[in-house]
């Protein structure tokens, strides 16, 4: 019976530590991706970035600045400063403009005439603090497909 008493304390307190140590708090890598890229009429581009946070905490994004290749070729970087808290594991658009380079221009038009997708690189970093923590530079190195969006002439999704 002294034995059974025991363990129960035991299992009681073991509990009750467990509750003091509140949850995780995590800090993973964040990433980017081109969630929309626009051509607009004067020839520029507009690339609505996705910012991901996958840390257990909110994390304050300051900065964006990558290199965006089009199908193999340079276009250009993509910079923002957008001071965007995004909550613990969710996202948020930045958006961000581009003169891009010729060669990267006639991929996107060929890309937009024919009806296909087109691959892409972003390398570059992205600045953020996390919610009670000091700013970190994270790299960011990612590589995707953007495809013409149906009804919406001059956009790639």
């Amino acid at each position: 019976m002294k034995a059974g008493r025991l363990a129960a304390m035991a299992l009681l307190v073991a509990g009750l530590s467990a509750c003091a140590s509140g949850p995780v708090r995590r800090v993973s890598e964040p990433t980017a991706r081109v969630q929309q890229l626009t051509v607009q009429p004067d020839g520029g581009w507009s690339a609505q970035l996705r910012i991901e946070n996958f840390s257990s905490i909110p994390m304050r994004f300051d900065e964006v600045d990558v290199a965006l290749a089009v199908d193999g070729r340079a276009a250009g970087r993509l910079t923002a400063r957008p001071a965007l808290t995004v909550g613990p594991e969710s996202a948020d658009i930045v958006t961000a403009t581009l003169a891009p380079s010729v060669e990267a221009k006639l991929a996107i038009a060929d890309a937009l005439a024919g009806g296909r997708s087109v691959d892409y690189t972003l390398e570059g970093t992205v600045r953020a603090t996390p919610d009670e923590g000091r700013q970190r530079t994270f790299d960011i190195r990612r590589s995707s497909a953007l495809s013409p969006a149906p009804g919406l002439p001059g956009v790639l999704r």
